[in-house]
């Protein structure tokens, strides 16, 4: 399990949260929600459920996520009390693809007197 009080500046693909704490579901949710892969939901009655989180509703008296889930055309919710190990299972597309990282290898190439651009990479 990783210490969820570190500030994180790499990818946090192939991680996974215990949560034992509201705050710690909480933070990890929001975690999950900014994430750009699937992740893997462990709920209290023992189903497993792997998608991509893309929606979260906290103004609610019971909040909770919306899923799309990998197998599945319908998405579906899970209430955040429900919620007891989140997994960073997918590819963390957004990964190396900061405003600072394109900056410094568009500088690299241009100084190595190559044609810079900006070419999408492969979704595999």
């Amino acid at each position: 399990m990783v210490d969820e009080t570190k500030t994180e500046t790499a990818s946090i693909e192939g991680t996974s949260r215990s949560l034992g704490t509201q705050a710690q579901r909480k933070a990890a949710i929001e975690q999950a929600f900014d994430y750009r892969g699937d992740v893997m939901i462990h709920t209290d009655g023992g189903r497993v459920v792997e998608g991509y989180i893309f929606d979260r509703r906290l103004d609610v008296p019971e909040p909770y996520l919306r899923i799309m889930c990998a197998d599945s055309d319908d998405p579906i919710s899970i209430a955040y009390a429900r919620v007891t190990v989140l997994e960073f299972t997918g590819r963390d597309t957004a990964v190396g693809k900061s405003w600072e990282t394109w900056v410094k290898k568009y500088n690299q190439m241009k100084a190595r007197g190559e044609e810079a651009r900006l070419d999408p990479e492969p979704l595999d």
